[in-house]
């Protein structure tokens, strides 16, 4: 039997997600969009409340939610400002290969540096030539005895310029292709580690990405994740669970452009009346709220099968496309209903728009989300 109802508990995680949004993220998302600080203020508070390290079981200090339950406080939190929805998140994402993949020595490690010291922590995959093409990334990792020694850059990775260690994809084996990458635990402070500074961004200005290099890195072979040649498929493995939770932020940025934009059709007036009561904007709103509620029945699906066990391989593909793409088109369309004012900083469309393009982007493009459904629909036809 189908049931789109939360249960209780959801329920009470969605609330305190919203209340901790309305709160704590709302107030500074202008200033930290404006000013590109990073926001240490909202990080201690959502690791003293429990809103960040979501995936960490409570062995290791953390809540131990599914991959649902993260997909509806990324919505909650992206809603406030997804720049801050993305630098808290981080650290789920970094913790996804540890948790599938560590050792119990591993998790004991550099799980409680999440979660009991605070620390910050990136996943460390996309290089200069190699982003959707991950089988091309050219970081390289020579084993030498007990340690492997790795060389090599890293582009676009979240938070690594506030994080305290990195999971690094590299070669192990170049002429492997995708069976030939490793997957490693990499502290900031380790000789050859140099850390690049913030880069400039469209939007999601909260959100510090950079570069990362990588010169005669030592790094001991007990700090691999797996074996060697499972770097690939540990990577995969975790977008069946972090490309819901990135639509479904997707999802509460869309959803804010939505409110925003009825709020304002209902305030400004053309022609005698609420320009929200002129068939051409209120069918505009209309598109928008089909695609907000769309998005997020594809989100929770995909959500759904990977924390009960089942392929999401192609769901989650239908939600990060759909979802990339629907916020979007949101987004512009709210500005389109703001007119003018919403071309302006004054209003908060503006920044919606920039913070929504990235979605179609990161965690892998719509176009390849699109080869992935196109991949598994002719699988073994």
């Amino acid at each position: 039997m189908l049931n789109f109802q939360l249960s209780d508990e959801q329920r009470m995680i969605r609330d305190l997600a919203r209340d901790f949004a309305e709160k704590e993220i709302l107030p500074l998302a202008e200033e930290c969009d404006q000013s590109g600080e990073f926001p240490w203020l909202v990080v201690r508070k959502a690791q003293e409340t429990e809103m960040m390290n979501l995936n960490v079981p409570e062995e290791y200090g953390g809540p131990e939610l599914g991959v649902l339950e993260e997909c509806i406080v990324n919505e909650e939190l992206a809603y406030a400002c997804s720049g801050i929805q993305t630098a808290l998140m981080l650290n789920s994402l970094a913790a996804w290969p540890i948790l599938l993949a560590g050792s119990e020595e591993q998790k004991q490690a550099y799980l409680p540096r999440l979660t009991e010291k605070g620390e910050l922590a990136a996943y460390a995959l996309t290089e200069p030539d190699a982003g959707s093409d991950v089988a091309g990334i050219k970081s390289r990792a020579i084993r030498r005895g007990d340690e492997y020694v790795l060389n090599g850059s890293k582009a676009w990775i979240t938070n690594s310029p506030v994080s305290s260690f990195y999971v690094v994809f590299a070669k192990t084996d170049p002429e492997a292709r995708h069976k030939g990458i490793s997957c490693f635990l990499v502290d900031r402070e380790w000789e050859g580690v140099t850390v690049g500074e913030p880069l400039h961004k469209l939007g999601q200005h909260a959100a510090h990405t950079g570069e990362l290099f990588f010169e005669e890195v030592r790094i001991p072979a007990s700090n691999r994740l797996g074996e060697e040649g499972e770097g690939f498929m540990i990577a995969m493995t975790v977008f069946d669970r972090s490309r819901p939770a990135a639509s479904a932020a997707a999802v509460g940025v869309a959803r804010r452009a939505l409110d925003e934009a009825v709020k304002y059709a209902t305030e400004r007036t053309a022609f005698g009346k609420p320009i929200g009561h002129q068939q051409g904007v209120s069918f505009i709103l209309a598109d928008m709220a089909t695609a907000v509620e769309a998005s997020r029945l594809l989100v929770w699906q995909a959500a759904w099968l990977v924390d009960n066990g089942f392929s999401n391989a192609k769901q989650a593909a239908f939600a990060k496309s759909f979802a990339g793409d629907a916020v979007m088109q949101a987004t512009v369309d709210a500005v389109q209903v703001f007119g003018g004012n919403g071309y302006s900083r004054e209003y908060p469309v503006e920044k919606l728009m920039r913070d929504a393009k990235i979605y179609q982007i990161y965690e892998g493009t719509s176009q390849i989300q699109r080869v992935i459904i196109g991949r598994e629909l002719l699988r073994g036809r």
